[in-house]
């Protein structure tokens, strides 16, 4: 029981990789979509819930969530138009999160990937904007101010407790 965390950690990494295998407009995407989504909510809720909480599954928390996100990006931008201000805008979030872990490195040796509340608000609206990206940019850009919060918490952060 105390690895269920990890393992759902590890189901939704294999779940997204199936994302890029799957039609966008299936229903087999959506439902992959949907249960790494779910997943991502409660790995976490199922460590503290189960006392098994470890770095190391934090770590893996991450891992799968970048991978989450990679492969829904690289499946749904290419069929979604976005302004271009939208575009750059998630780059400069990405080049500050790539900064963030390279000062880390360089700090401390290691990555360090922060579960702060700005960054899992960010996770929940990514979540359910993305579907409603299809109708209307508003909801991701509301995302992307969100994320760019947190982004710039999380570099704050890394710096001075991690």
């Amino acid at each position: 029981m105390k690895h269920l965390p990890n393992i759902l950690s590890s189901l939704r990494i294999v779940g997204s990789v199936a994302l890029l295998v799957s039609n966008v407009s299936g229903i087999p995407f959506w439902v992959l979509y949907i249960v790494s989504g779910i997943s991502d909510i409660a790995d976490g809720w199922l460590a503290r819930k189960l006392g098994c909480a470890t770095k190391t599954g934090a770590l893996l928390d991450s891992l799968a969530d970048i991978c989450f996100v990679i492969c829904c990006a690289l499946r749904l931008i290419p069929i979604l138009v976005f302004p271009i201000w939208l575009l750059i805008w998630a780059g400069v979030i990405v080049v500050i999160k790539i900064i963030n872990q390279v000062s880390a490195l360089v700090m401390y040796g290691r990555c360090c990937f922060l579960h702060t509340l700005a960054n899992k608000v960010t996770g929940v609206l990514l979540f359910l904007a993305v579907p409603m990206t299809f109708w209307s940019i508003i909801p991701i850009s509301l995302v992307a101010a969100v994320a760019t919060f947190a982004a710039i918490q999380e570099g704050h952060l890394t710096r001075t407790k991690c």
